[in-house]
C-alpha cells in the first residue's frame, strides 16, 4: 500500500499543480481577449478623434505625410499614431497575462517595449509640429525677405526652414535615445563643418559673390537714394 502511494503521489502533486495553473490561464485568456477588444476601441478612438481635429491635415502641410509616401509607407501619420496605440494596449495586455501565470521573464522583456512605445509616440508627435512650425518659419522668412526687396527670398526660407527642422529631428533622436551624446556630437561637427566650408567659400573664392549677394540685400544707403531720385 505504502508503495503504491509513493507511486501515486507525483501524479496527485501534478495534478495539483494542474488545478492551480488552469484558473490563472484562464484568466490569462479573458485579459488578452479583454485586450485585444480595448486595443481596437482605442485605435478606432484615436483614429477618429485625430481626425476630428483635422490632425490629418496638419500632417499633410507639414510634408510628414508626403515623406511617408515617397519612401513607400501606405498608412499616414494619423494611422501609425493608431497603430502605436493599438499595441501599446495589446503589449500591456500581455504583460498583465504573462505575469498573471508567472511568466516574470517575459513580462520584464515586454515591459520595457511598453516603456519604449510611449517615446516613439512623443517623438513622432515632435516631428509633426516640429516640421510644421519649421515650414511656417520658412514661408514666413520668404515673405519677409520678398517683401524688404532681397530677391533670394526662396534660399533663405528654404535655409531657415532646413534649419529648423534639423534641430527637430535631433530633438526626437534624442526623446528615443537614438545615438545619445553621439548623435549630437555628430550633428555638431556636421554643422561646424558646414559653417566653415561657407567662411572659407566666402573667404577665399567667394568673395566677388558675396559681395555682390550682400549688396543685393542691403544695398547701400546712396545707391538706393540714387535709384530713388529719378522717381521724384
Amino acid at each position: 500500500m505504502n508503495e503504491v502511494n509513493m507511486l501515486l503521489e507525483p501524479v496527485r502533486v501534478f495534478l495539483a499543480q494542474v488545478g492551480a495553473f488552469l484558473p490563472r490561464l484562464a484568466l490569462a485568456i479573458a485579459v488578452l481577449i479583454a485586450g485585444w477588444l480595448a486595443a481596437k476601441v482605442a485605435r478606432f478612438a484615436v483614429l477618429r478623434g485625430l481626425r476630428a481635429v483635422n490632425f490629418n491635415v496638419l500632417t499633410e502641410r507639414a510634408g510628414v505625410d508626403g515623406f511617408l509616401a515617397q519612401g513607400g509607407v501606405k498608412s499616414g501619420t494619423t494611422e501609425i499614431l493608431a497603430t502605436l496605440v493599438y499595441w501599446l494596449v495589446i503589449l500591456a495586455t500581455l504583460v498583465i497575462a504573462f505575469n498573471s501565470v508567472g511568466l516574470t521573464y517575459i513580462t520584464d522583456l515586454l515591459g520595457r517595449v511598453v516603456l519604449f512605445v510611449p517615446k516613439v509616440i512623443v517623438a513622432l508627435l515632435i516631428l509633426v509640429f516640429g516640421a510644421y512650425f519649421a515650414r511656417f518659419i520658412g514661408d514666413t522668412v520668404t515673405t519677409y525677405c520678398r517683401n524688404v526687396g532681397i530677391q533670394d527670398a526662396p534660399l533663405l526660407g528654404n535655409l531657415a526652414r532646413y534649419a529648423i527642422l534639423a534641430f527637430v529631428v535631433l530633438i526626437a533622436l534624442d526623446q528615443v535615445n537614438v545615438g545619445g551624446d553621439i548623435v549630437r556630437q555628430s550633428f555638431l561637427v556636421v554643422l561646424a563643418g558646414i559653417v566653415l566650408a561657407l567662411a572659407l567659400a566666402f573667404g577665399l573664392g567667394g568673395k566677388d559673390w558675396a559681395a555682390e549677394r550682400l549688396e543685393r540685400w542691403w544695398p547701400k544707403r546712396g545707391a538706393r537714394d540714387d535709384t530713388e531720385a529719378p522717381r521724384r
